[in-house]
Order: structure tokens, then sequence, then C-alpha cells
């Protein structure tokens, strides 16, 4: 029992991490019907600003905080006005393109600048955790959690209690109803990029600490919480999270009960149920086709 909680708390932290990163997923596809897979890049830009901010240059942690968010918002509105707005009134296959296009160029520049050598980067507290009876709570882990809840209560109260939030879920729902409305469809949309690299930044400063901050990281957590947007149902807010939840969980327990190495494989094992047993997701519902 004392390892299934301690497994239990692991796999919360790592999926509350997934939980982000779809939320971002779940929000540009809602705004635009489009899926950005450049979502995850945003994770590994964001915590390569903190290592060039805080350990290269040496400034403060919170200082570097607050600019790599920053950064990420300007990254936001660089991706929303150099890939989805030329493309704003194509199908959404050559947005999608351009997504995979947007990845792999801002994987590779990062490579170019930076290199390919992994950097460490440290926490936000110097005590590294707690002992609560049987379970050992990292300290980091504890963050991303904390964050996670606080982040699910703003996205509710946003939403549904402010008039911008409504704003955006018109937009989402019907663009051009929206705009016979008064509302300035582009500015939600620019809105909601710029929230949706925040959340990914976010998600991949938080999560550093735990990895080493690399390349790859970004690719990896993207193709997780992707899965986590379909396990959970796509396009549903909730959905994003919980699957993301779930999908850590899992995958903690069958590295701890199954196979390491093969841990990133379970993932997409309970991918492939769903999309077999359940294609709709967790909350999605199913959609009958008229004759």
């Amino acid at each position: 029992m004392d390892l299934i909680l301690q497994l239990l708390f692991t796999g919360i932290g790592i999926g509350a991490v997934y939980a982000l990163v779809a939320l971002g997923f779940v929000l540009i596809f809602r705004a635009t019907n489009v899926v950005n897979f450049a979502q995850g890049e945003f994770s590994m830009v964001a915590a390569y600003l903190m290592v060039v901010f805080s350990v290269d240059l040496g400034w403060p942690y919170w200082l570097s905080f607050l600019i790599a968010l920053a950064g990420m918002a300007l990254l936001g509105i660089f991706f929303n006005l150099g890939v989805y707005y030329p493309l704003r009134h194509r199908t959404y296959l050559p947005v999608i393109i351009a997504t995979i296009g947007a990845s792999i160029l801002l994987s590779n520049s990062v490579l170019a600048i930076y290199g390919p050598q992994p950097q460490v980067l440290q926490g936000w507290f110097d005590t590294p955790g707690i002992q609560l009876g049987p379970v050992y709570l990292d300290s980091q882990y504890l963050l991303i959690i904390g964050v996670t809840i606080f982040l699910v209560f703003f996205n509710f109260w946003f939403f549904e209690k402010t008039l911008l939030g409504k704003k955006l879920q018109a937009t989402s729902q019907d663009k051009e109803m929206a705009s016979l409305l008064g509302i300035s469809v582009s500015t939600m949309i620019m809105i909601t990029f710029i929230y949706s690299a925040v959340l990914g930044g976010l998600a991949g400063i938080l999560v550093a600490p735990v990895l080493f901050v690399s390349i790859q990281m970004g690719s990896t957590i993207a193709l997780k919480a992707f899965a986590a947007t379909i396990i959970g149902g796509f396009g549903d807010v909730a959905g994003a999270i919980v699957g993301g939840l779930a999908l850590g969980v899992i995958e903690t327990f069958g590295a701890a009960y199954v196979s390491v190495p093969y841990k990133d494989g379970f993932a997409f094992l309970v991918l492939i149920a769903f999309l077999i047993f359940r294609p709709q997701g967790i909350f999605g519902e199913r959609v009958a086709e008229k004759a």
C-alpha cells in the first residue's frame, strides 16, 4: 500500500503536466478547429528560456520565470500571426502541416543556438520535499499539482464568470455568429494562442527540474498530452485534465509493475484501446450521421 500511494502521487504529478499541455491543445482546437502540434515545443522553449535566464545569466528565479512566461506570450503572438493567420481561410490540413513545420523549426532553432547537450534546471524550492507517513512528497511534484488545481479553478472562473471568457467561448462555438455580435474573432483567437503558449510554457518550466531540459522533451510531452486529449474527449476541457492525470498514473504504475523501458508505450496502448472501444473519449459524445 505504501508503494501504491507513492506511485499514485508521482503519477498525478506527471499527469498534471500532461493535463496543462493538453489544455492548450483543447483551447486551440476549440478556437480554430485545428490541432497545434507545436504545443509541446512551447514547453521546451520555455524550459530553455529558464535555463538561459536563471542559470546562464544568474538572474533571480522568480524574475526568470516571469520573463520566460512573457517570452512565451510573445511567441504565441508570433505563432498566430506567422502560422495560423495566413492560413485562416484554408482547410484544417494546411494549418496542421504548418504547425508541424513550426514545431520542427522551433526545435532545430534551439538545437542550433544552444546545442544538443541536456541542461539541468533547479526547482523553485530549496527543500527537496516532505515525508507524510509512508509517502514522500517531492516539493516539485507538489508545486505541479498545486498549480494545476489552481488553473482548473481559474479556467472555470474565467470562462464562466468573465465577459472575456464568454467571448472566447462564443468564438470557439461559432465564429460567424460571434462576429455578427460584434466580437473581434481575430483578437479572441490571438488571446487563445497567447494563453495556450503560456500554458505550454508553464508546463515545461514546472517539469524541467524533474526531467533534463532537452530538445526532445517537447515532443515527448506533446505526444502524451495529445493522447490525453483523445482519451478525455477531444475538445473537452474537463476531458483534457482527467485524461492527462489518468495517463500519468497509468504510465507510472506500468513502469513500476511491468517495465520501465516501455513506460512510454503504456500511454499509447491505452490510446489504442480507447480508439477501438470508445473513440469519443471519456467525456465525448457519440455523434450519429444522418442517412
